[in-house]
């Protein structure tokens, strides 16, 4: 069918303060949203910029809920979280107030140091167990949440830095996103309630700008890491990769299977981020997510073959519509 005489498409927006619905309010005022989702322990940021001509707009107090959704006129919007305001200014002439709110730290939310031995349990009880002390959903990769943990001490360490070493030992990333905690493989799919992201395709024709980048990253083939055998009172090596040209980790591990997932962890890092790829699209999408996996279409061979994975998404909705800026990198093998 022709899009001859179709209107063309308008973004929306649902904004609520509190609870309290502010969207007739702030319709034609809004000069730009931008909802900024990042992956990992950085926290989202939402910044609305509204005019003030009239001088009706009060100043929200920083600490209230702002909850956002957004797409596009006429479909369902997608819900994008809560985030806590924390800038307020207001500028002129001609009046401006700008907005800007953050979504849960995750630093911020467990600052109490804790000493307790974890013995012969799994990933996945640890990360429940933290979880339920902190009024979250668990959500843990299934691959991660088998994992044993023959022992492992948490030495008057807060619990989102013990999470956050675990997760850099089994090459996880652990994040709090709408009231859930998420330990999951770096590089799964997964959105904040633990349903899995499929693939996306991105087509050369629905973008605007782009920039490829690759690099060497070392050239290392592989990672050695070393453990100490108390039986045979000597040390041992375990390598992921292989030993062309390999990287060896400084710490000596407490066991093989410990050494082993410390070399996978980081043979896996260093091959994640040998390339990145950023994009902007025309028209934004307000389903996608970081760490959802991307196929590039009609760029450049080496760009085509790369698997892809969404590391940052920003969303715009300004007078000139709604659109999105990509940051995405080289996709583990698994």
């Amino acid at each position: 069918m022709s899009s001859v005489g179709r209107p063309a498409r308008s973004p929306d927006y649902r904004l609520a303060i509190n609870g309290q619905q502010i969207t007739p309010r702030v319709r034609g005022r809004l000069q730009r949203l931008t909802l900024t989702d990042r992956r990992g322990l950085e926290a989202d940021q939402l910044d609305l910029v509204l005019t003030d001509d009239d001088g009706q707009l009060a100043l929200p107090r920083r600490g209230v809920e702002i909850h956002v959704a957004i797409g596009w006129s006429g479909e369902p919007l997608t819900q994008r979280g809560t985030f806590i305001v924390d800038e307020v200014e207001h500028s002129g002439a001609p009046d401006m107030l700008s907005i800007r709110a953050s979504s849960a730290n995750l630093r911020g939310q467990f600052p109490v140091k804790r000493t307790q031995s974890w013995h012969r349990t799994t990933l996945g009880d640890i990360v429940t167990t933290i979880s339920k002390r902190h009024d979250l959903n668990p959500s843990i990769g299934q691959a991660l949440r088998i994992v044993g943990i023959a022992h492992i001490d948490q030495t008057d360490e807060s619990d989102i830095n013990f999470l956050t070493r675990l997760a850099e030992r089994y090459d996880a990333m652990t994040t709090v996103k709408a009231g859930n905690l998420l330990f999951i493989p770096a590089g799964q799919s997964t959105t904040a309630t633990g349903l899995e992201i499929p693939p996306i395709i991105i087509r050369r024709q629905d973008g605007d700008q782009h920039r490829y980048s690759v690099s060497d990253r070392d050239s290392y083939s592989g990672v050695i890491a070393s453990w100490y055998d108390t039986e045979g009172a000597e040390r041992r090596d375990v390598i992921a990769g292989s030993d062309d040209n390999p990287k060896r980790l400084r710490p000596i591990y407490a066991s093989s299977e410990d050494a082993l997932a410390a070399a996978k962890s980081e043979w896996q890092r260093l091959k994640r981020g040998t390339a990145e790829f950023t994009l902007n699209l025309a028209e934004g999408r307000a389903d996608i997510y970081p760490e959802t996996p991307a196929r590039c279409v009609g760029w450049k061979r080496e760009i085509e073959e790369t698997e892809w994975l969404l590391v940052e998404v920003r969303h715009e909705i300004n007078d000139g519509g709604y659109t999105n800026s990509l940051q995405l990198e080289t996709k583990p093998s698994i």
